[in-house]
């Protein structure tokens, strides 16, 4: 194992993502942007760290989504940044790592993404929030936009995935160098 492995284990855990028809598995490996299906990133707004919530209750998950047909990474992120947290990047995206798997549903999520190997790309970056989240009808409805010290990002990451927490913490000990 390796030593982010060791500290950081629900990350690395392989996830079986039901609702994806994937299993998923971390590593700080980057995929090439072909393989790249989604974009997501740990946003942090001075030493505190972007969180988006919708009608789930309770739940925080970090801005992120699905690329558009023809879409590069990085204008992925940055159109996913302003439609889920009216933000918008102040410096450049710092890869992390991806979560990349070989689907078993018999088609792509759709059709311009690729399929069956496909990764979520992860990073983070230091962003501003200019407005509200654009919520487009085709996308996630965000109803609330906050940004929160570490230890609480990290416990409220980690409703949305149980090792979103973790990739919160790796994203600060990156950002610090």
């Amino acid at each position: 194992m390796t030593d982010l492995a060791v500290r950081y284990p629900l990350l690395h855990r392989p996830d079986r993502w039901a609702w994806a028809s994937i299993t998923m598995t971390f590593s700080t490996r980057l995929p090439p942007d072909a393989l790249v299906a989604s974009t997501h990133v740990v946003g942090f707004v001075g030493e505190e760290v972007l969180l988006c919530r919708d009608d789930r209750v309770d739940v925080w998950f970090l801005p992120g989504g699905t690329r558009e047909p023809g879409e590069a990474v990085d204008a992925s992120l940055a159109r996913e940044l302003g439609e889920e947290a009216g933000a918008r990047l102040r410096g450049p995206f710092h890869r992390l790592g991806a979560h990349v798997g070989v689907s078993d549903a018999a088609e792509p999520y759709r059709p311009h993404l690729p399929h069956p190997a496909k990764a979520w790309l992860w990073g983070w970056a230091d962003v501003e929030v200019v407005g509200p989240p654009t919520n487009p009808a085709d996308g996630e409805q965000v109803t609330e936009v906050a940004t929160f010290p570490l230890d609480e990002a990290v416990r409220r990451a980690a409703t949305d995935f149980p090792w979103g927490g973790e990739l919160v913490r790796l994203a600060a000990e990156q950002r610090r160098g």
